[in-house]
């Protein structure tokens, strides 16, 4: 069946219409929040009580990109009634520090390299809303991000690319691994919500099993610059 969208893939720029993009961001987020909640370590409660300065703060701040799927709709009758709407995202943090990629050894995960060797960065939020999935979105959207890190600096060469994975979450893992993510070891859900640059949203006690229970996977993506 033909698709009632044509979809495009794109970083928000940092610079250039701000303001609506953060309403724009805003909007998706929200209906992610409140449609699929255990998709985030956040929640919708804490987000819609973001100001616009916070929504802003989000595109902006240093160390990280956002990556957007823009759907739009095709109404050939009456295409002054095309509309564009948000229906997709996935966020870089990086490049991150030797320290902050660094995990236990018992996770699995190899250690990091010099900063001269290589870049690291965290991919985190990858998301489609349900009336748009099935389609291979999230994968353009990877694939965007990881396009975007290629072409980001000449030089490390090499440019390691981590994500986490919660538990049981099988067509996540799928979809990675079509990629070209590798599974290099397991996570606690506090090293993720830690490595995701969500570690305000922490419990004061994480000594508990949801939190310190080695459950969650690890999977990385080796980019070459050469």
């Amino acid at each position: 069946m033909t698709s009632k969208f044509t979809y495009s893939y794109f970083r928000i720029s940092k610079t250039e219409e701000v303001a609506l993009s953060a309403q724009k961001y805003r909007n998706l987020r929200l209906n992610a929040l409140k449609s699929s909640p255990a998709s985030f370590s956040s929640t919708y409660e804490i987000e819609a009580a973001y100001t616009e300065a916070d929504w802003l703060s989000l595109l902006t701040i240093p160390g990280r990109e956002v990556f957007i799927c823009a759907a739009t709709s095709q109404n050939a009758d009456q295409p002054w009634l095309n509309h564009v709407e948000w229906v997709g995202q996935v966020s870089i943090r990086g490049p991150l520090s030797p320290a902050d990629f660094t995990l236990p050894l018992e996770s699995g995960q190899p250690a990091p390299k010099w900063d001269s060797e290589e870049e690291r960065w965290q991919m985190l939020s990858l998301f489609t809303l349900s009336e748009h999935r099935g389609q291979g979105l999230g994968k353009k959207l990877c694939q965007e991000a990881l396009g975007y890190l290629q072409f980001y600096r000449p030089q490390p060469s090499v440019v390691q690319v981590r994500l986490m994975v919660k538990p049981g979450n099988h067509a996540a893992v799928k979809l990675y691994e079509g990629i070209g993510f590798l599974v290099v070891g397991k996570c606690a859900l506090k090293e993720a919500f830690i490595a995701n640059g969500d570690a305000h949203l922490l419990p004061a006690d994480t000594s508990t099993p949801k939190f310190s229970k080695r459950s969650g996977l690890i999977m990385m993506y080796c980019i070459s610059r050469e």
